[in-house]
């Protein structure tokens, strides 16, 4: 038998036995979706925003553009910053008038 012919099926039965793992191929594992963020987006110019909480990534806001783009905004921009706080705030409101109502 020719020796690289051996040496093709001994690899071979050493591939077939080992055993598999659970890991999730590359492709399969969540990515972090924003790559960029954008500092200097005008509020008027935003449709809707969405947020993405991913494991092993960075906080993400997406903004849906009135042009139907997509972008990533930048989390510490300061108007940003205001409307999470006043939208927290207007939770907590709501929360503490019906928790006094029953």
């Amino acid at each position: 038998m020719d020796v690289k012919l051996l040496a093709l099926m001994a690899l071979m039965a050493v591939a077939t036995h080992v055993p598999t793992s659970s890991a999730k191929p590359i492709s399969l594992v969540e990515r972090c979706w924003c790559r960029s963020t954008l500092n200097t987006v005008r509020q008027r110019s935003i449709k809707e925003l969405k947020f993405l909480h991913t494991p092993n990534c960075p906080f993400q806001v997406i903004a849906k553009l009135r042009n139907n783009r997509e972008v990533c905004i930048n989390p510490e921009t300061k108007w940003l910053q205001q409307y999470l706080k006043n939208a927290i705030n207007k939770v907590k409101k709501s929360r503490r008038r019906n928790h006094k109502k029953h």
